[in-house]
């Protein structure tokens, strides 16, 4: 079960994050990066390096946030900007420190970024996932051209 309930964040004095909507090309948990690929969602690879939108929650059929979208559905991408807060899908063994810099693992799922990567979001707290399965992180979008020197 997911720390939080919703993927979108806030804050509160912004009640609709910029989203885009586009058909799934397979199934995938809300939380995850997705990227644009001949028109349609694909899942974000390992240092990606194209624009990343995190798939909203399917609130719309009264889905929670550990309820895959299904391959063909019409996904809602939502645009990581910098005022904005998500809660992103962290792998089981991950040790994530307040401001590190996270990068997609080729699941589309948020890993610490090492030298050389593109850094896609920044954490806003700290977690250490020693759950046993993905937990939802919050961060906020990463400076543009960040990259780990």
């Amino acid at each position: 079960m997911a720390r939080y309930n919703k993927i979108y964040a806030g804050p509160a004095t912004e009640v609709k994050p910029q989203v885009r909507e586009a058909v799934l090309n397979g199934a995938y948990l809300p939380g995850t990066a997705v990227v644009i690929s001949s028109g349609n969602f694909a899942q974000a690879g390992a240092n990606e390096d194209q624009k990343v939108y995190i798939l909203q929650d399917n609130y719309l059929a009264m889905k929670g946030v550990d309820d895959a979208w299904l391959s063909g559905d019409r996904g809602i991408g939502m645009e990581l900007l910098d005022e904005q807060f998500f809660n992103v899908r962290v792998p089981t063994g991950v040790n994530v420190a307040q401001d590190a810099n996270l990068t997609t693992n080729a699941s589309g799922k948020f890993v610490l970024a090492t030298s050389g990567q593109n850094v896609v979001a920044v954490a806003e707290e700290a977690y250490n996932n020693t759950s046993g399965s993905d937990q939802l992180v919050r961060v906020r979008k990463a400076p543009p051209n960040a990259a780990v020197a």
